[in-house]
């Protein structure tokens, strides 16, 4: 890519909060259309929406993308807020930073990724907050209110069009993710992306319960690589990609399967990251190796050992075991941050090889970043529009019919529960 291409696609790519909050930057923070677009144009190809808990996972993912050229999605969960000193308010600046400092270049949205709206309560709630997640650089949102029943799904959805701006990245979401329990259906998600059409919608991504799980998996069960095709396939006139979560945990022959077989361009790592960085063991699948029952710390690896020793002794003291190690985030950053420079450089290093391995070997996305410049061109704006027309009867569905034809979707949600988001 010419330095004149890139600073034309930087002039028009930005979206006008990302020049607001960055108005010096040389970050091509853009929207997460552009990101999806540019997997689909490639075909096959998904890229890393990585969950950027703590700066060097930013740090090793970002330059994980320039080495592969590939276009990226930093992320962190509306959840992961009250644990990781990234937050959504703060994430769009950590990316910004980064890509600064270390001349950056690939286009990378930021994404909020699970905005949950767990009941019709918490509607005005997200209705006040979302805003401030945009006036923050947030370029894209998953709205998650998956926990509800499929009339209330969608009618949360429509009450957030509004506060969304129409230029950015849109995520949606039908059933928890819970691992085998309650797979999602075309029926559910056709019904979905119908009544999100009537009125004007068209996310650009749905995330499915498709056999996986979040955190570290121990089941084995997996994503399901044939049922996402069949819902993909289903939702193919209303233009909407796939949002592969909890893909930690999932070999690459599975994950390759997902690029080529599905519709599906967004990829969220989190947990894998998190522990990579840290210098756990991993398998190829990403889940972290045990010793008994402690996580297996490679020595000289990560961070620096009598740092390890303090977080286990902190987690001990706490009753932190297995995938809450994550909770260690918000209060160990700061100690990270202050060990010598080659623990900083090294635990950098080990996430942006795994992450190089998975766009390049695994996700097939290298080479994704001069498609994103040429369609920022393309459109001449930060705006890419919706990839579908309204063609569905706004007059069919109205409040009262949704809840009509939700009544007749006979699938099964699963077990109640607290299930992680």
């Amino acid at each position: 890519m010419s330095q004149d291409t890139f600073n034309k696609a930087l002039a028009v790519g930005r979206p006008p909060n990302v020049v607001q909050n960055f108005p010096g930057s040389r970050a091509l923070i853009v929207s997460g259309k552009v990101i999806d677009r540019a997997m689909r144009a490639k075909g096959g190809a998904m890229t890393i929406a990585a969950n950027g808990r703590n700066l060097f996972v930013i740090e090793g993912a970002l330059k994980a993308a320039q080495k592969a050229n590939a276009a990226i999605i930093i992320e962190i969960a509306r959840s992961e807020a009250t644990y990781c000193p990234t937050t959504l308010w703060n994430v769009a600046r950590r990316v910004d930073y980064i890509c600064n400092k270390f001349g950056i270049t690939i286009p990378v949205a930021v994404h909020a990724d699970h905005y949950f709206i767990k009941s019709w309560d918490g509607v005005e709630e997200a209705r006040a907050e979302i805003p401030s997640l945009f006036a923050t650089g947030v370029t894209s949102i998953a709205i998650d209110a998956s926990h509800m029943t499929d009339d209330l799904n969608l009618l949360a959805n429509l009450a957030m069009a509004p506060v969304i701006p129409s230029w950015a990245g849109y995520e949606t979401e039908i059933g928890e993710i819970k691992g085998e329990f309650g797979l999602s259906s075309p029926v559910e998600a056709k019904f979905l992306m119908q009544g999100l059409n009537a009125h004007g919608l068209c996310p650009d991504w749905i995330a499915l319960n498709n056999g996986t799980t979040h955190g570290i998996e121990a089941s084995g069960q997996g994503i399901q690589v044939d049922l996402t095709a069949d819902i993909h396939k289903a939702l193919e006139p209303y233009g909407t990609s796939g949002a592969q979560h909890g893909t930690s945990g999932n070999d690459s022959d599975r994950l390759r399967a997902i690029a080529a077989k599905t519709a599906t361009t967004k990829a969220n790592v989190a947990t894998a990251l998190q522990m990579i960085s840290w210098g756990v063991k991993v398998n190829e699948f990403g889940n972290a190796i045990m010793d008994g029952d402690r996580f297996d710390k490679i020595p000289g690896q990560g961070v620096n050992e009598s740092i390890w020793e303090e977080m286990v002794a902190y987690a001990d003291a706490n009753s932190i075991k297995g995938g809450n190690y994550k909770k260690l985030n918000l209060v160990f950053e700061r100690r990270w941050q202050g060990q010598d420079e080659a623990a900083r450089e090294r635990m950098v290093q080990s996430v942006e090889d795994f992450v190089h391995d998975l766009l390049v070997n695994v996700f097939n996305a290298k080479d994704t970043a001069p498609i994103a410049y040429d369609l920022i061109l393309q459109a001449g704006s930060y705006d890419l529009g919706p990839k579908a027309e309204t063609f569905e009867d706004p007059a069919e569905w109205t409040e009262e019919k949704i809840k009509a034809r939700a009544a007749q979707i006979d699938t099964d949600k699963g077990p109640h529960g607290d299930f992680d988001d």
